[in-house]
């Protein structure tokens, strides 16, 4: 069922209202990535769980999202985007009071997943009622850069806000604050969102669903663990397995009258280069931000605090770029936004090699504003690309897919360029002088900064070894950021050489 909006035609107060709604949702649903931060201290004095418990209460959220959005979005299409959205509204709902009013570890990890799973239909039904609302060109990159802000927005406030209620409050209250925002999206968008999905949908294929999510899932984890405890094998045999699976998963898909993912969405050239944009986009800045948010507090000594407010500072810029960033499209056009931000994004990432190679903490945050003044307008800029160059029967599938690029960028570059600036790390390190530290102690000093960091409050003083770990890190995440600047450079010139093959559909560029 069409949306009433014809092609081209402008929109007015309902839609924009509908927007802003949308956006709040999505704030939310970004919000919890990142407000149970301050938060652990006090469950893990209510509930007391272990070590691996703890991990769990941190990553199954972000775990079930990334599994399930490509089901949810393609549920979407099938019956329904809006219908899809609301379910999981109040899914989510239930989920954050049944969070909040965790009595066992076991329980907020349940109830984390639960969040997951719900959260995973906001994203895709979220952006794909977007092209559904707007179907102006210039109108709809300004609804995609409000979406975009409300990404940036939710990682950025998730911490403040949950710092605030943990002052006053129990911290279930984190969870709670969901609840009205969800209660005001069910009510409203009946009213303001318009229903789509596909003509002649085909049922949901329920062994699709489960091969996506054993590739999904293995991958995802993979990697985190490799970018939390370092490059082991041993973390390699769930990637391999996820991508075993993800073969499985790509033939049932070719024999599948209704597949979960229609593999023509490949064969659209735009649709292929924008998602490998992005992919490598948030692929490249996640990894980055990595070594950022380390570096602030092991090598420049900022408190975690201080580090989050210094961090603030260039998050504001993503955040205002995420407003603005549809100016810049509407007045170059699609391509030429991506291309220039690719390339100011490489230059933002050399910038931070000179910065950190130097120890310059002005020079790091700088150049973090110019990779988010060049990163925002590509990733909103290829997002509207992959959703706009699929069928509008299948926007919601594209949407999800989009997404779900992105969570395998960010875990790829965390896990990749964390490995990077690991060895360097190590053959930096391996002609240090650690007389009088215990062995165990010694061969921790060697692979971390983190672990040399402590080895050394263990002493009387700041030992001699101490700089050359932070000169070895920062020599580290230089390299690191040499090799995506070059990377950058050398994806503008293949992407500039595809669009130029299969030129995008644009309006004319504004002026």
């Amino acid at each position: 069922m069409q949306d009433r909006t014809a092609i081209g035609a402008i929109a007015g107060r309902r839609e924009w209202i509908g927007l802003y709604i949308l956006s709040i949702a999505c704030l939310i649903y970004s919000m919890d990535l990142s407000v149970l931060f301050l938060a652990m201290p006090a469950i893990t004095t209510d509930l007391d769980p272990s070590a691996a418990e703890l991990l769990w209460i941190n990553d199954i959220y972000g775990f079930m999202v990334a599994g399930f959005l490509v089901t949810m979005g393609t549920l979407g299409d099938r019956i329904g985007r809006r219908k899809v959205l609301l379910i999981g509204a109040a899914a989510f709902g239930v989920a954050s009071v049944f969070a909040a009013s965790s009595t066992s570890a076991q329980m907020l990890i349940i109830a984390r997943a639960c969040l997951g799973i719900a959260g995973a239909t906001i994203a895709p039904s979220t952006l794909s009622l977007v092209v559904n609302l707007f179907s102006d060109e210039k109108e709809r990159n300004r609804a995609i850069g409000v979406w975009g802000t409300a990404f940036a927005l939710g990682g950025l406030i998730g911490p403040l806000i949950g710092g605030v209620l943990l002052q006053y409050f129990h911290w279930g209250s984190v969870f709670l604050i969901n609840v009205p925002v969800m209660l005001a999206l069910i009510i409203a968008a009946p009213f303001l969102l318009p229903e789509y999905r596909g003509d002649g949908a085909g049922r949901l294929d329920l062994p699709s669903v489960g091969l996506s999510l054993a590739t999904v899932l293995p991958i995802i984890y993979g990697f985190k663990k490799i970018a939390t405890d370092g490059m082991d094998p041993i973390y390699l045999v769930p990637v391999a397995a996820g991508l075993a699976f993800g073969v499985l998963f790509v033939r049932r898909q070719r024999r599948l009258a209704d597949p979960l993912i229609d593999l023509s969405l490949f064969r659209i050239p735009a649709f292929l280069a924008s998602l490998l944009v992005n992919l490598s986009g948030v692929f490249f800045v996640f990894g980055i931000f990595l070594f950022q948010n380390q570096y602030l507090q092991l090598v420049i000594g900022l408190t975690p605090l201080h580090a989050a407010l210094w961090s603030g500072l260039p998050g504001l810029v993503f955040t205002v770029m995420s407003l603005q960033a549809y100016h810049i499209t509407n007045r170059l056009g699609s391509v030429k936004t991506v291309l220039i931000g690719l390339l100011v994004n490489a230059f933002g990432a050399a910038v931070m090699a000179v910065a950190a190679y130097h120890e310059s903490l002005f020079g790091v945050l700088g150049a973090s504003a110019l990779i988010a003044l060049g990163f925002v307008p590509v990733i909103l800029t290829t997002t509207g690309l992959i959703v706009g160059s699929a069928p509008p029967e299948r926007a919601g599938a594209a949407s999800a897919i989009s997404e779900t690029s992105a969570e395998f960028g960010g875990a790829l570059g965390v896990a990749l360029l964390g490995s990077l600036g690991s060895v360097i790390y190590r053959i930096a390190m391996s002609g240090a002088d650690f007389d009088g530290l215990p062995a165990d102690m010694v061969e921790a000093s060697r692979s971390t900064l983190a672990a040399a960091v402590d080895a050394a409050r263990t002493l009387g003083g700041p030992p001699p070894w101490l700089d050359l770990a932070r000169s070895s890190f920062s020599l580290g995440f230089a390299a690191s950021c040499a090799a995506a600047t070059v990377a950058l450079v050398l994806l503008a010139i293949v992407a500039r050489r595809v669009y130029s093959l299969n030129p995008v559909t644009e309006s004319a560029p504004a002026h």
